[in-house]
């Protein structure tokens, strides 16, 4: 069986205000190709496929029509992550047949997406988590009531407690079905911060009581073959990474991976190979992996040096990428952003930030007694690194004098 994973498309997002639909979109044809192409059997999408809560109608359509033409060709999978509105996105979920199924209710968390093989059986069995907030969802995680005093063992507060209840749930449902019948491949998805995983600086902090991530051994749900999971489907963090040990030959458990967002929604994903999971599973688990690198729209690239040398040929190469420029004369260049602009059409970040840092020395407080012209120069040095010049003071002091005058005539 071949099973493609992929997470956080963030429909809808912006990169520094530019518009990424257009991008997008594209991605999602690509999607449509591989999926066509690599006869894939079913497309796991493991979170936050909006970027918020209440997305824009443009970004529904995108969605509407990318689910339509995917369940054409294979069967689709898919659940709420930090950014979704798991109410809103798993809207009318229960009418959806055979091809497409979101899971968005906690409650459905330990029934399994039974997917068949090509030849009509059961082949692999699909346990989704929605994304896992620990103050909305650990009341519907609770335990069987206590001997104490009777009540339901309410999970703690969270993230790591809410998935050790879920999972405890997805062990319990799929020892019983492999100690009942042939043993099927497994593969858990799940929306969540896993230690050992590298952030980027465009995931949204899920923190709860200081803390936001959840032991990767919580949801291999242990390493005995009648209760664990084959693959783990992550997402949440955007950068494509395996975590946890490397499985050496012959050697089998659980296979936890992050597919990434499909495209770079940060500078600090720059670096990136933005891809997807193409997964193909026998009936003893991972049987192969290979990440199939998604359409890169335009290279992310950090350009620094002096305005001179960021004009040069230097950075022709650099021209057309989405750039984040720094600028580094001693003295704020005239007509900044202009030139830079110029040089670069597509610069989101524009920062003048000397080579030399300007330090004014120690706070110095502004009292009625200072001399407003001293104070305006000062300002002046600390912020270009050189006094004003007769001119500039000459500006300085019509200005001031200007104020004076409206004051007075008030």
């Amino acid at each position: 069986m071949r099973i493609l994973h992929t997470s956080d498309w963030h429909l809808g997002r912006t990169l520094h205000g530019v518009d990424l639909v257009e991008h997008q979109a594209a991605f999602l044809d690509h999607l449509v190709e591989v999926v066509r192409a690599e006869q894939v059997d079913a497309v796991l999408v493991a979170g936050d496929v909006y970027d918020r809560a209440i997305p824009p109608v443009v970004v529904v359509d995108l969605l509407t029509d990318a689910l339509l033409r995917l369940t054409e060709l294979t069967r689709v999978v898919l659940t709420p992550g930090n950014h979704d509105s798991a109410t809103r996105l798993g809207f009318a979920a229960p009418l959806f047949r055979d091809r497409l199924t979101v899971r968005a209710r906690v409650e459905d968390l330990a029934t399994p997406v039974e997917l068949a093989s090509a030849d009509g059986g059961s082949a692999a069995l699909v346990y989704a988590l929605p994304y896992l907030d620990p103050d909305t969802t650990r009341h519907r995680l609770a335990g069987p009531p206590t001997e104490d005093d009777g009540d339901p063992a309410l999970p703690a507060r969270s993230h790591e407690a809410v998935a050790a209840a879920a999972m405890r749930r997805v062990r319990d449902d799929l020892g019983r079905r492999r100690a009942d019948g042939p043993r099927r491949p497994a593969v858990v998805m799940a929306h969540a911060f896993v230690v050992g995983g590298e952030a980027s600086e465009s995931e949204r902090d899920i923190r709860v009581g200081g803390v936001d991530s959840v032991p990767l051994s919580v949801l291999t749900a242990g390493t005995a073959d009648d209760v664990a999971p084959d693959y783990l489907a992550l997402g949440h963090l955007h950068g494509p990474q395996r975590v946890g040990p490397a499985l050496t030959d012959g050697q089998r458990g659980p296979l936890a991976r992050y597919s990434g967002s499909p495209l770079a929604y940060s500078f600090s994903e720059m670096h990136h190979t933005k891809s997807s999971v193409l997964l193909e599973l026998g009936a003893d688990g991972v049987e192969h992996v290979e990440l199939v690198p998604t359409p890169c729209p335009r290279r992310l690239s950090d350009a620094t040096g002096t305005l001179e040398e960021l004009l040069s040929a230097r950075f022709d190469a650099q021209a057309a990428d989405w750039v984040r420029v720094a600028v580094t004369d001693s003295a704020r260049p005239r007509d900044l952003y202009a030139r830079v602009r110029a040089r670069f059409p597509h610069a989101l970040v524009v920062q003048h930030r000397p080579a030399v840092p300007l330090t004014g020395g120690p706070p110095r407080a502004v009292t009625a007694a200072r001399d407003p012209l001293e104070v305006a120069a000062e300002f002046v040095h600390d912020v270009t690194g050189a006094a004003p010049s007769a001119t500039e003071a000459a500006v300085l002091r019509a200005a001031y004098e200007t104020a004076l005058a409206a004051e007075r005539s008030a």
